[in-house]
């Protein structure tokens, strides 16, 4: 209900302040993508900077007797019929004729983005886009420039809070209900046309910027995640010397504070070093198009790994892989051995309100494919002989870090009858919400330590472990992800992650 429809039912409250917006811009059609998200960056700037600007002048003049708001702009299609589309093809087109629609945040930043879904729209349907004003306002908060401070005690010092003033983040409409597949449109309103709404997106990015001190401008469309700063040093190790030598194809290297490094350059240019690191702090070699690789350090445990994938999904990367250390489960294995995970077992219990435990979620051959060619590279080995130091079987992620001091046999007998090869506390979680947001996902970890058979890492052993093992599988890591690279992205994003009804947004 709004401030209008409230004050006529009730005339005899206290009259509510005026709202002040921005002119009304009228919707325009639009047969090119590209002039569709330069409206679309149009109405955003325009809709920003008045919010921005009003917010100023609050805090300047304490005048508290308007109400300002402003809307995020909408792009959606109509369509008669349904589309005779290319059968291979995931992602681009609607599943029938109607009226489909999604707010839009930051076309600054999903430019490419935006201009690819929209391009294939208009070609699969042979429609045009339409692009105006939604009826979601902008909370205050998404509004503000990246890295803004605001003077604390100049808004305590307003008369009204400033929930009363502007718009502020509204946690009812910030969900996952359209990737859930839950999502259930009210009569008249039209279908989602993109997985995310503009607030939830929004919400993920401030997240991101908080958790990996990092600007998500920088994040690229491949992503390691890992749970060792082992594999941190070794990165930013080789990251620094590539720079140093011209970028071996990269442009450049950005660390938390938005360090900047370029190509042929031996130190940093730009950004302010941390005084310390964020909870899950991010790096990332960056080229053209985000199609370099970002190395995110996500520490212990699935609660971060459903954090940190939660926010990264809405950058709508084009793969995300784990790559950590795990406890090798069969007497054959020996530390220092691959895994490649081909299937979960999930006891990590964070995603059971979203994706139940008996959702299968299935191996993706182009990612598992990758993979494996770069463990025969770098290793030098092939086929019969590979399997002597990678083992492909199933990966269980536990909740429980300290599970070996529980009675051994139930928890053995479980994992015996899934035919576990190996458990950790993340790449089940990091699977599954790739498989949940439609991005794709692989795993390859290393054995660390072999709990059932008395194989403990003594801490002479450990450091030399680390010091031979990080490296090789660190570049095993990035050789798959150049090769995922160079895959078109229309093959890359599987139909297998696709359910009956999906948006036309990849």
């Amino acid at each position: 209900m709004n401030e209008l429809s409230l004050a006529a039912r009730h005339p005899d409250t206290l009259a509510l302040p005026a709202t002040v917006s921005p002119a009304p811009s009228p919707a325009r059609a639009f047969f090119e993508a590209g002039e569709a998200v330069a409206e679309l960056r149009r109405l955003y700037d325009a809709a920003t900077q008045f919010l921005v600007d009003s917010f100023r002048e609050v805090l300047r003049t304490g005048d508290t007797s308007r109400r300002f708001r402003a809307f995020y702009p909408q792009v959606s299609v109509r369509t008669v019929g349904h589309a005779r589309v290319d059968s291979r093809l995931s992602f681009g087109f609607v599943p029938g004729p109607g009226l489909y629609a999604t707010t839009v945040t930051r076309p600054d930043l999903f430019e490419t983005y935006l201009g690819e879904q929209l391009d294939l729209l208009i070609r699969n349907h042979g429609q045009p886009v339409e692009v105006g004003p939604s009826e979601t306002p902008i909370p205050l908060h998404f509004a503000l420039p990246e890295g803004s401070h605001v003077d604390g005690a100049s808004a305590d010092r307003l008369d009204k809070p400033l929930r009363d003033i502007f718009d502020v983040p509204d946690l009812d409409a910030t969900d996952d209900r359209i990737v859930n597949g839950n999502f259930e449109p009210v009569p008249g309103e039209p279908m989602p046309l993109a997985p995310f709404t503009a607030q939830r997106v929004d919400y993920s990015l401030h997240r991101l910027a908080h958790y990996t001190a990092t600007s998500p401008r920088h994040f690229q469309n491949f992503v390691l995640f890992t749970n060792y700063g082992f594999y941190v040093d070794e990165f930013c190790a080789l990251a620094r010397r590539w720079m140093a030598e011209g970028g071996h194809g990269y442009d450049c290297f950005v660390e938390p504070g938005n360090v900047v490094t370029r190509a042929g350059a031996s130190h940093a240019e730009s950004g302010l070093a941390v005084p310390r690191l964020p909870q899950m702090p991010a790096y990332h070699l960056a080229r053209a198009g985000q199609s370099g690789i970002t190395l995110v350090n996500i520490g212990v445990g699935p609660s971060n790994a459903k954090t940190i994938t939660d926010h990264v999904a809405v950058l709508r990367p084009h793969a995300w892989l784990m790559l950590g250390h795990c406890a090798g489960l069969r007497n054959t294995q020996a530390l220092g051995d691959y895994v490649l995970a081909h299937a979960y077992v999930r006891e990590d219990h964070v995603l059971d309100a979203d994706l139940p435990v008996w959702v299968p979620i299935p191996a993706l051959a182009e990612v598992q494919v990758a993979l494996e060619e770069a463990v025969a590279s770098v290793t030098g080995l092939s086929g019969y002989d590979l399997k002597r130091i990678m083992r492909t079987g199933t990966v269980a992620t536990i909740d429980n870090r300290n599970w070996e001091l529980r009675d051994q046999r139930e928890p053995v007998e479980r994992l015996s009858k899934s035919r576990a090869v190996a458990l950790d506390m993340e790449s089940a979680t990091i699977a599954a919400n790739g498989y949940r947001f439609r991005v794709p996902y692989g795993t390859l970890l290393c054995v660390s330590d072999k709990p059932l058979h008395g194989e403990l890492k003594l801490p002479g052993m450990a450091t030399d472990f680390y010091k031979r093992q990080v490296s090789q599988h660190l570049e095993i890591g990035i050789r798959a992800m150049q090769s995922l690279a160079d895959m078109p992205h229309e093959r890359l994003h599987s139909r297998k992650l696709r359910s009956f009804f999906e948006t036309a947004f990849q």
